[in-house]
Parts: C-alpha cells; structure tokens; sequence
C-alpha cells in the first residue's frame, strides 16, 4: 500500500511540473518587481558559462553580497568563525555580515579562488574586521585539521564553523553519473562537512555552533 501511495504522489508531482513547465516560462522583456530600496537587475540578463571551479569576478553581472541596507548590532562581538567556501557566493556574503555583526572571520577556499578570496577578504577588512585566507581542499582530512589550527594561531580562538564549500554539478539521469562525479559530491559536500566538525569541535567553547549549508544538485 505504500509503494503505491508513492507512486502516486509521485504521479501527481509529475503532472504539477509539466503544468508548471508550460505557464512558468518568463517572457522575453519581463521586468522584475521593482519592491526594495535598490533598482534589480532586468532583462535580458547577460548569458553565461563559467568552468569550474568558477570565479565570481569573472562574472559579467557581479553577485551582490554587501547588503549595505542591513546594520549590524555586534551580535558576535569578539567572535571567530572558520567559513569554508568563503571566498565567494553564499559564503562571501556570510563572511561579510559575521565581520559587520564584529566577527573576526578565516576562509577555506581553493587555489584557484585565490582572486576571489582577496576581494571577500577586502570586504572583511572594510567593515572592520581580521580576515585569515586558508587555500586548501576539504576532502583531505590533513588540510582540515591545518584550517582549524591556523585559525587558533591567528585568533586565539573558535567559535563557529560554517560548512558551505561544495561541489554541484546536474545531471539530467542519475546513469549519467559516472562513480568519479559521486564521490566527489560526497566527499566534498558530506565527508568534508564531517572532516571539517570533526577537527572544529574540540576548540568550540559552550554556546560555540557549527553550521551546514545544503542546496539541491
């Protein structure tokens, strides 16, 4: 009887997204909803494919992260967060308002992101706050244990970890998966999010947090 309540609802989630599919398509030339103090970006957006690992300065219409309408109230005030993925995206904007809220803020990002992660560390920087930049992959466990360690020996201390690098890449069928593809996802996107708790945990203080992104791939 389950199986077949699945199937079901699986059914009928098909049907919505076809439906979906057919009415939710944006016509050329439509305008955004004009509701917030700033102007949004319009149609027709600029088309483009960046190779992995991607640069967000190579980007012809920049990412915002800065949100200058937020004001920050010291919320972490002489804390430390270790952001993995920092140095652009989510997990640029996360580096900032942690530094505006008087966090003090390390970034794990790849050799390739090195331009990338300056510019996230400028922005810390601006608002006040230290910024330690950390290249490295967090599939090896050798390199997570130095991100934790190089931020004590800069800091003095830990109190938040924040997992947010990842990889994602679609696939239209699941046998378009080839093995390299799965575990690259999972090492990356699981096993280092458990690398990274792992050799964080000991060094968080009472009240300290860890905290883990997640998108849809």
């Amino acid at each position: 009887a389950l199986e077949t309540t699945y199937r079901r609802l699986q059914r009928e989630q098909i049907a919505r997204d076809r439906r979906r599919a057919k009415t939710d398509q944006p016509e050329d030339g439509e305008q955004p909803v004009q509701a917030g103090t700033r102007r949004q970006p319009a149609n027709p957006l600029p088309r483009q494919r960046l190779m992995k690992p991607g640069r967000e300065a190579d980007l012809d219409l920049a990412p915002r992260f800065s949100a200058p309408d937020y004001l920050g109230s010291r919320k972490l005030a002489d804390k430390v967060a270790l952001i993995t993925g920092g140095d652009s995206g989510i997990g640029r904007a996360v580096a900032v308002l942690f530094a505006r809220e008087g966090c003090d803020v390390a970034i794990v990002h790849l050799d390739a992101e090195q331009q990338d992660a300056e510019t996230t560390r400028d922005a810390v920087l601006a608002e006040g706050r230290d910024c330690l930049l950390l290249a490295g992959d967090v599939r090896q466990s050798s390199f997570c244990e130095r991100a934790v360690q190089h931020t004590l020996g800069r800091f003095g201390r830990l109190d938040i970890l924040v997992n947010n690098a990842a990889f994602q890449l679609h696939a239209d069928k699941l046998e378009d998966l080839s093995d390299e593809r799965i575990d690259l996802t999972l090492q990356t996107n699981v096993a280092g999010y458990l690398r990274m708790a792992r050799a964080a945990l000991p060094h968080l203080p009472e009240g300290g947090c860890i905290i883990n992104t997640g998108s849809r791939t």
